[in-house]
């Protein structure tokens, strides 16, 4: 019998939890249809040969919300891009556009030919399905390459979506109904293949689940194929080594450290060798990038030139700092190295050793507030770390209702960009400012669960334990209390049988 707390294998199944019971916000829809399953009620998943089960069914919700995605991609998949449809029926996707702009469409390949302005394994990726489209198109020129390109690279997007979806399932098998939150996303419909993001999201997520199922060093390969994707996952060592110095199991981090750093050099080094000037391409194009729509720092500039005209000498704080792109490069490192300062605290002095998916998110949270660049389907970087870290209906549908307004509101910029503006500078910042607000709101509902152990319904369904921890669920140093004395921090969370029990709070 296997002795590892976080592994549901051997122990006597709990029954599932339902979301009607453990969230306020459904638990209030249902009552339009009898209200929440009853304690004596026969569950359908305890019925034998039933295909239908709960895994399944958010599996085919996955695979549904990805066939609509591409259908409402469809529009562009021509590359027949006249009187900006792209824009007018929200059909955009770099996908398509940088097959011609990476010059596959010309057999060019990726560093060798062409400088890529994303990391290796995004140009392998282009170049692993773009070069043999390429052929394909030589010997038949009668074929939309770009449509091709953009069709094999949806389907391989999707399929990686829909792996996510399964780790989220394999990673809360007591609570198979919070998947949902990821499979329904309007989210995933709209910005699913924007970018080759869910090649990261894929990546990134198979390494979480691989950590809790205690494989650290193939954990860490993955989160170093996944950084050598897109950055991103490269931030979830800082949780996992706070955690981990919590925890006394230190050695285990540093296993997946040596997995991350080994993948990550594995795969970059021949492009590093060979192909030097293009490997720095993607670090330079971030150091020299403006400020870009919709952050922080957009929203800043835009309030600053209401009393200043940004001319020399009459500039506000953002006006300069537009400016000068590499003090505004330290500013924002610094401000997102002191989040993390501050979440590395937070997680040592809290009551209880927060979720790893708790922190995960808060940092790349942090990263995305104070980054001079956030892009539309970074939104993609959130969605399954908020699904795990907190599953709580309302809120996250609040945000996605923030993140529609903010997305119909981009394109709207866009296509006033060379022209008459579609809609006001000030309607475009707003909807940006609600986005980064209910951002900021899912931190502090995900802090308040830290600080307040017995809020936190997965904690709740885990009797305490941490799913994602793996190694992690042991006990904490000595150290930890001594920081809570230091600190005269005496909260103790109530016990998991009792806060299971307790009413549950309202869902924002």
């Amino acid at each position: 019998m296997s002795t590892h707390p976080s592994e549901d294998v051997d122990r006597p199944a709990a029954p599932p939890t339902a979301q009607a019971t453990s969230d306020g916000f459904v638990r209030g829809l249902s009552e339009a249809i009898g209200g929440p399953l009853g304690s004596h009620a026969v569950r359908p998943e305890a019925r034998p040969g039933r295909f239908w089960t709960a895994a399944r069914i958010i599996l085919a919700l996955t695979c549904i919300t990805l066939a609509f995605s591409w259908v409402q991609k469809s529009p562009c998949q021509t590359g027949d891009w006249q009187k900006n449809i792209q824009y007018t029926r929200f059909c955009y996707t770099d996908v398509l556009a940088l097959y011609y702009a990476e010059g596959l469409n010309e057999g060019q390949v990726p560093y060798k030919d062409h400088a890529v302005e994303y990391p290796v394994v995004t140009g392998y990726f282009m170049g692993a399905l773009g070069l043999p489209v390429h052929a394909y198109g030589v010997k038949h020129p009668n074929i939309n390459q770009g449509q091709w390109f953009y069709n094999t690279n949806a389907l391989v997007l999707s399929a990686l979506a829909v792996v996510t979806a399964a780790v989220i399932l394999a990673l809360r098998r007591r609570r198979p109904w919070d998947a949902a939150i990821f499979a329904l996303s309007p989210i995933i419909f709209f910005t699913a293949t924007v970018n080759w993001d869910f090649l990261a999201i894929g990546l990134a997520a198979i390494g979480l689940y691989l950590w809790a199922k205690r494989h650290p060093l193939w954990a860490g390969i993955f989160f170093g194929l996944g950084a050598a994707a897109k950055l991103w996952p490269l931030f979830i060592l800082g949780p996992l080594l706070v955690l981990a110095v919590r925890s006394k199991t230190i050695d285990k981090w540093f296993w997946a450290f040596l997995g991350t750093a080994g993948s990550w050099i594995l795969v970059n080094f021949p492009v590093w060798l060979l192909y030097h000037d293009s490997w720095l391409r993607f670090f330079q194009l971030n150091s020299e990038r403006p400020i870009d729509w919709g952050t922080l720092w957009y929203v800043g500039r835009y309030l600053d030139g209401k009393w200043h005209s940004g001319g020399s000498g009459d500039q506000g704080p953002f006006q300069w700092l537009s400016n000068h792109v590499p003090t505004l490069n330290i500013i924002t490192y610094g401000l997102f190295g002191l989040a993390c300062v501050a979440i590395a605290a937070l997680a040592l002095v809290a009551p209880k050793r927060p979720r790893l998916s708790q922190l995960a998110f808060l940092v790349v949270a942090a990263f995305l507030l104070f980054s001079k660049v956030w892009s539309q389907q970074y939104v993609l970087w959130l969605l399954p770390l908020i699904v795990l870290a907190r599953p709580r209906w309302g809120a996250i549908i609040a945000w996605t209702v923030a993140e529609f307004g903010y997305f119909t509101a981009f394109y709207a910029e866009l296509l006033g960009a060379g022209g008459k503006p579609v809609i006001p500078e000030g309607t475009f910042v707003l909807a940006a400012t609600l986005r980064i607000i209910t951002v900021a709101v899912l931190c502090g509902f995900v802090i308040r669960e830290i600080w307040r152990p017995e809020l936190d319904v997965v904690r709740q369904t885990y009797q305490d334990e941490d799913p994602d921890g793996g190694y992690l669920n042991a006990p904490d140093q000595r150290f930890v209390d001594r920081l809570r004395q230091a600190f005269r921090i005496d909260r103790t969370a109530a016990p998991a049988s009792e806060s299971s029990s307790s009413p549950e709070p309202a869902t924002t």
